[in-house]
């Protein structure tokens, strides 16, 4: 059964190689992600993930992956198992993700589900109903979702800046802090992809998932940083 759930952003800087070092905001989102999942790591060694991008499906520790795409050929397996020689060049950017932050916390392995970022509120919701089934038993299982919200925030931003974003992932963190499943439900498809926000979708699944889980949740500790003009939601939470 589901008994912790992380909740992190997925930017590729986190990965020391990709920016050479020395970058204090990628240093400072990297610090961020491992000390939220370090416990959670430790805490439940079985992990499934969920993010959004191209290629949805499921993919299990036999896999490996590069980030080559991002300009450095730093390999990744999201088991102890994966033979990196056969890195697919082309694993969706949650899946890298998972399988880095698996090394950096010394989880033995991570299967990764990848939705489409435009699925439907529905479909979300029984993505995640499913999810719940395939974890349902008494061993304890992890729920890692991986997201960012809007990019539009101030003159940092990828795209053009957009006064809507404040008030978008002001209502995220506000249900990352209080475990609020009706409130990421209520999260505008429509309004998501026009502030960047790839993270709709995985939250919506997160809130499917617990729904079908049955449990009162709790959030543990929560908090959103934006420093380049993108907003990352962090947050743990734990059954109530």
């Amino acid at each position: 059964m589901i008994r912790r759930v992380a909740v992190l952003p997925h930017p590729p800087l986190i990965v020391p190689e990709l920016t050479g070092g020395g970058d204090r905001d990628a240093d400072a989102v990297r610090a961020e992600c491992l000390a939220v999942l370090a416990p959670f790591a430790a805490a439940v060694p079985r992990w499934v993930a969920v993010g959004a991008g191209e290629r949805p499906g499921r993919y299990g520790p036999e896999v490996a992956g590069t980030f080559r795409g991002f300009g450095v050929d730093v390999r990744v397996g999201l088991g102890a198992q994966a033979d990196l020689a056969f890195a697919d060049p082309l694993l969706p950017l949650p899946a890298l993700i998972a399988a880095w932050l698996r090394g950096a916390v010394g989880t033995p392995e991570i299967t990764v589900h990848v939705v489409p970022a435009d699925l439907p509120p529905a479909e979300c919701a029984a993505a995640g109903t499913r999810i719940a089934e395939e974890l349902a038993g008494a061993d304890p299982v992890g729920l890692l979702v991986l997201g960012d919200g809007a990019h539009r925030h101030g003159e940092r931003s990828v795209g053009r800046p957009d006064d809507r974003c404040a008030d978008f992932d002001a209502a995220i963190a506000s249900a990352m802090a209080t475990a609020d499943l009706d409130a990421l439900d209520r999260l505008d498809p429509t309004l998501a992809a026009e502030l960047g926000a790839v993270g709709r979708a995985p939250w919506q699944v997160l809130a499917g998932a617990l729904r079908a889980d049955g449990h009162p949740w709790r959030a543990v500790e929560s908090h959103l940083s934006i420093p380049l003009g993108v907003a990352y939601h962090f947050a743990t939470w734990e059954p109530a």
